[in-house]
């Protein structure tokens, strides 16, 4: 499994889940809506932490910068 996520790709994922938790903890969101919230933001979370959002290998997209490798010095 390759990663596909940039750093900041994963920053505001986890962000968008952490004020999901927020809303939840405070009783603005509740109910159905909490639950479907929730499942998201676990998933979000995972994605984040593990650095690969499948979605983005069946699309063929990739945030991460590659990784620059500098040609051997002689």
């Amino acid at each position: 499994m390759t990663k596909n996520m940039g750093v900041i790709d994963r920053t505001l994922r986890l962000l968008a889940a952490a004020i999901v938790a927020v809303l939840y903890l405070t009783h603005v969101i509740s109910g159905t809506l909490a639950a479907v919230l929730a499942v998201i933001a676990v998933i979000v979370v995972v994605t984040s932490v593990v650095g690969y959002c499948p979605t983005y290998t069946l699309l063929g997209l990739s945030t991460r910068k590659e990784a620059r490798i500098s040609p051997a010095r002689s």
